[in-house]
Order: structure tokens, then C-alpha cells, then sequence
């Protein structure tokens, strides 16, 4: 069976197709993104501009040309925080709907969450343990901690590389200050949820997903001994945080130039290392590994997992 997952984020508009059969491992055929940053569009209202909103839906009309090339059987579609918490998310989601022709499913927060780190659980696999899982998006910071398929605990927190950017980065480059103002902001927010998540036993394996922690580890990570490739980047906190003046007084761009900062994220790639730094020093995080799958991928998985016991 052939299967797309179409991710709306706050991002980008991100298509994956792979071939899937229940029981077994899906292997991915075709990839394709289009760069959007919606933070960038939004009204002081909190709206989506008009701009915007044809921006969506020229890039998920081109995704659902693609899926259609692809011979795709099933294109599952979501949506995350950008069009979820839009005021006008109603009717951003019903020009989507009309775009794709079909349904949009929106997940909350927690559930982006549940999805990933059932993604990388299967990644890491039962003997990983007790997992901590972190993943940075456009609009949100996703937080998860268990030792099951599902978390025992799971957060998200308005904490979004995009969304911290527009709301604490306005100058390029940002400045001194305006790191600071924002690492404040983030070690405040994330305070709660580490309080909470110290309840659960330690962690055996800190995880971190999604686009912009692969980025980072890339610019300030190292490959696991006998390992090569992004599949086993780890990420040190210190060496995290010791990149973080450099890359606020690099402009946006010249990051490009950088290891593993690509175009489009070289906006935001400051706030997300804060927000990162700031959560593993909240949740006392030395070092963090790379998880190749994040939300996608569970997305995928969980819907081969119905067809198994459907």
C-alpha cells in the first residue's frame, strides 16, 4: 500500500509518501516540502492574512498534484498549532479542506506530542527504555516522557521556533538583549512541565525530533562512535549553548553558510536553539540524541497500526 502523510505546520507544508504494510517497516518514496513560515502572515489579531491563506492553499493543491502522480491509496492530512489557534482557523481550515478536496485532521498540541513519540519509540525501539522526548515545530514545543508506546506524560508549549521569533527576534541579527529576553521567557514557560515530568522515573535515552533539532545537531553534535549520518547525532547542551552568541550575531543570511542551516531555516534558527537550551537546562538535559522520525512518521504508523487490528 502506498501512503501519504501530509503535515500542514507552521513551517512548511510537508509531503511524505512510503510504502507501508501492516507489520512492517514503511520506506519512504517521495518527499515533498514547500516553505511557508505562517508566523510571518499573521495579523495583530492573530488572523491569517488573506496572503497567507493562498499561500496554504496553493501549497496543499500542489501536494495533493503530487500525491496524485505518486498513485497514493490513502493521503492522511493534519494540521498543527499555526491553523489550529488562527482566529480564523474555521475558515483557514475549510479553504484547506476545499484545496486538498477531502478532510483535514487538526491534533491538538498534546496529541502531536503522542504521535511523535510513538514514532520514535518505534525508532529507538522496547529496549531504549524510558524516553524524553523533545520536538520544536514553527509554532510549538512538544514535550513527551514514558516508557510505553504512548507517554506517560506529555505537554506543549506556545514555544515554536517561528512563533518566538516574531514575538522576541524582531532585529537581524537579533542582538544580545532580545536572546536574553527570550531565554527568560522560555526557562518560564518550560518551568512547570519540567516540575511535572520530575515525577517520572529518569530517563534511559533524551530524545529530540523534528527539523530544527536535526539542524542544530548538525552545526553543534557530534555522530555516535561507529555510527556516521544524522540517524545517531547526539547534541550536547554546552555545545548548544556556547553556538548561540555566534548564530545571534551571524545575520540570517549568512547562516546558510553554516553546517546544517538550510534556507529555510536560517530565520529561525536562533530562537530554536534558545528554546532548546532553555528546555534541556529546565529538565536537566546534558546531551540529547536524534530521532529521524518525529510526527510524520507516526502519523503513518498509527494508521498502519488500524489496519492491522481493524
Amino acid at each position: 500500500m502506498r501512503l501519504g502523510v501530509l503535515d500542514i505546520g507552521s513551517n512548511t507544508v510537508h509531503l511524505l509518501v512510503a510504502e507501508a504494510r501492516p507489520g512492517g517497516r514503511p520506506q519512504a518514496a517521495t518527499s515533498k516540502r514547500t516553505t511557508l513560515r505562517l508566523m510571518r502572515y499573521l495579523e495583530p489579531d492573530g488572523a491569517i492574512s488573506e496572503e497567507g491563506v493562498r499561500a496554504l492553499e496553493s501549497a496543499v493543491a500542489e501536494a495533493r498534484r503530487v500525491a496524485d502522480a505518486e498513485s497514493v491509496d490513502e493521503l492522511l492530512a493534519t494540521a498543527t498549532s499555526a491553523v489550529r489557534e488562527a482566529r480564523n482557523g474555521a475558515e483557514v481550515i475549510a479553504r484547506i479542506e476545499a484545496a486538498l478536496g477531502q478532510e483535514l485532521q487538526v491534533l491538538g498540541g498534546e496529541s502531536e506530542a503522542r504521535f511523535t513519540f510513538l514514532a520514535v519509540r518505534r525508532w529507538f525501539g522496547w529496549s531504549a527504555g524510558q524516553i524524553l522526548l523533545f520536538d520544536i515545530g514553527g509554532g510549538s514545543l512538544e514535550l513527551a516522557i514514558g516508557s510505553d508506546e504512548l507517554p506517560d506524560a506529555a505537554a506543549s508549549v506556545p514555544l515554536g521556533a517561528g512563533r518566538t521569533t516574531v514575538e522576541f527576534l524582531h532585529d537581524d541579527p537579533p542582538g544580545e538583549e532580545a536572546v536574553e529576553r527570550l531565554r527568560a521567557h522560555a526557562r518560564a514557560v518550560i518551568a512547570p512541565v519540567a516540575e511535572r515530568f520530575a515525577a517520572e522515573p529518569r530517563p534511559d535515552h533524551v530524545v529530540g525530533s523534528s527539523k530544527a533539532i536535526r539542524s542544530l545537531a548538525k552545526l553543534a553534535g557530534y555522530p555516535m562512535p561507529g555510527w556516521s549520518g544524522i540517524e545517531r547525532m547526539v547534541l550536547p547542551r554546552a555545545a548548544l549553548g556556547s553556538w548561540i552568541p555566534r548564530l545571534a550575531r551571524i545575520p540570517a543570511s549568512a547562516r546558510q553558510e553554516l553546517p546544517g542551516i538550510t534556507p529555510d531555516r536560517t530565520f529561525q534558527i536562533v530562537a530554536g536553539a534558545v528554546v532548546l537550551h532553555a528546555a534541556m537546562t529546565e529538565l536537566k538535559v546534558d546531551e540529547l540524541e536524534v530521532s529521524p522520525w518525529a510526527l510524520r512518521e507516526g502519523v503513518l504508523l498509527r494508521y498502519i497500526e488500524s489496519l492491522s487490528w481493524g
